[in-house]
């Protein structure tokens, strides 16, 4: 059966931040160095062979890409320079626009001017539908309750309307990952109950990322500090979302505190504030850490909103508790702003991680247990599943 190659391929992933690929000669030292990599799964060295050769199809089924947390132990070890981790970013980039049906990834990704304008758009139209609302139907003095500029009440049916909608985009697109990566990938017989033997494996990688934790074997620390940075960032990131979509009114009501509710608040506030901190810092410094050297447009987009996201929060919440309801009132404007398109970039950027990297590996373990079970019924001797 001909295999269909796609010569510009690499040039592609050039706009996904793939640079330094073609410097790659195949040593095999990045996969010798990396910790995840084993007897099914050999990367990065089976990605950057497959992309060199321009085997886009063999890509979009692949997995490899979302068991690399970009430790960035390969590209520090690499003679050629070649930059595996950064590689493996750029793929995951590039399988994101793959996944989505609407083509919104994909544009973001190749497109600073497009994300840019979508972001500024939005938050301008956020703006303004807000603040018509609230000066017609509302009072810019009181912050909740009868007659409150932005009564809870309206910000959650609001939450919870572009809750579903994304909600909606990221089943969808999970689906076309499902179909890419184990429906159409025949070679190997996948028994239906070993979804369920290996569904434990989403909660788990999703709460804990503990595969990042696994991360540069040999290290000075004995705990891997990007690792704890990142567990702090997605869990604050969580905790604020279920927070801001089902109890929205609890939150908002006061100016006294609701300890019972804003306990997990301030401790998603300190979880994000540290994760912006680092980044942030991490990106300036162009830290020792290898990962931190480049970025793409989008990481300093995903930086920059969540900036904003956490100061004009803390700012506002200061506001409201402090007796400041105009003050409070405007800066939740403000807030929103930024919060609206943050959200409804999430299916389309990094924080999609958060779906397709579980996902991953979730499939991973599946697509694994069904190759070895077939290799042992041809009688080919392999190691049992991990």
């Amino acid at each position: 059966m001909p295999i269909r190659v796609n010569p510009k391929l690499i040039e592609e992933l050039d706009f996904y931040g793939a640079e330094d690929v073609q410097f790659c000669y195949h040593c095999g030292d990045c996969s010798a160095n990396c910790t995840h990599t084993d007897e099914i799964y050999r990367f990065p060295r089976k990605s950057m062979r497959s992309l060199q050769m321009g085997l886009e199809r063999k890509l979009e089924t692949a997995l490899e890409p979302w068991l690399c947390y970009y430790c960035g132990q390969c590209s520090s070890q690499c003679p050629r320079e070649a930059d595996p981790g950064e590689t493996m970013m750029a793929l995951r980039r590039w399988l994101i626009g793959r996944y989505d049906f609407t083509g919104i990834a994909r544009r973001f990704y190749i497109s600073r001017a497009s994300e840019v304008l979508a972001i500024v758009i939005t938050g301008l139209l956020t703006g303004i539908g807000f603040v018509l609302y609230g000066y017609f139907l509302g009072n810019l003095r009181i912050y909740d309750g009868e007659g409150a500029f932005l009564p809870s009440s309206l910000i959650h049916t609001f939450d919870l309307t572009l809750g579903s909608l994304i909600g909606v985009i990221l089943l969808i697109n999970a689906f076309r990952m499902w179909r890419l990566t184990l429906y159409n990938e025949r070679s190997v017989h996948i028994p239906w109950w070993l979804y369920l033997k290996w569904i434990w494996l989403l909660p788990f990688h999703f709460f804990t990322q503990k595969r990042y934790a696994e991360c540069e074997s040999q290290r000075a620390t004995p705990v891997f500090m990007p690792w704890i940075i990142h567990l702090f960032l997605m869990l604050g990131y969580v905790i604020m979302l279920v927070l801001v979509m089902a109890f929205i009114e609890q939150l908002q009501a006061g100016p006294a505190i609701n300890w019972k509710v804003h306990i997990f608040g301030y401790a998603s506030a300190v979880g994000l504030t540290i994760g912006t901190i680092y980044f942030i810092g991490s990106r300036l410094r162009k830290r020792s850490e290898i990962q931190y050297k480049k970025s793409h447009s989008t990481d300093w987009v995903f930086v920059i909103l969540l900036t904003i996201i956490v100061i004009t929060g803390i700012v506002q919440h200061i506001f409201h508790r402090t007796g400041m309801p105009v003050a409070a009132n405007i800066t939740y404007i403000l807030h929103l702003m930024a919060v609206v398109p943050w959200l409804l970039r999430m299916p389309f950027s990094k924080w999609a991680h958060l779906v397709y990297r579980p996902l991953g590996m979730y499939f991973a373990g599946i697509r694994k247990d069904a190759i070895l079970r077939q290799e042992k019924k041809e009688g080919i001797l392999v190691p049992n599943p991990v």
